[in-house]
């Protein structure tokens, strides 16, 4: 399967631009570290996320939207993500002592799936085929 094609796959773009964004927000998330505490630098990171996050879904990844249903929907499908990465973030520092730098990438790998389910839920309309 050549490039061309694998960017036909919605799921893939998702993959692509989460990765990108993943990036930024990770670097954000380190210079945050150095004068913050990990929650908070977490927490920053992550609402600047949101705005990317939206962009690119909405102009790469699903390519169409729900008009305003889109816009106000989506910060909600972050919120239970972010919600369930805290806790994760939490888990991974204070339960299992695991270093606090990579707690933001577990997170984001164990949330991934719901993430782009209910992505996919808020930009494309039900009579949209599957990806």
């Amino acid at each position: 399967m050549n490039l061309k094609k694998l960017l036909e796959i919605k799921f893939v773009r998702f993959l692509l631009t989460g990765g990108l964004n993943t990036g930024l927000t990770y670097v954000l998330y380190l210079v945050l570290l150095s004068f913050l505490p990990y929650i908070w630098s977490y927490s920053i990171s992550y609402v600047c996320g949101i705005f990317l996050a939206f962009m690119l879904s909405r102009f790469f990844v699903f390519k169409e939207h729900q008009g305003l249903k889109s816009a106000l929907l989506f910060p909600f499908v972050y919120v239970a993500q972010y919600a369930l990465g805290v806790l994760i973030v939490w888990l991974w520092v204070k339960k299992l002592s695991l270093p606090e730098y990579l707690a933001p990438l577990a997170a984001i790998a164990l949330t991934l799936p719901i993430t782009y389910a209910l992505s996919k839920l808020v930009f494309v309309k039900s009579n949209t085929p599957a990806q």
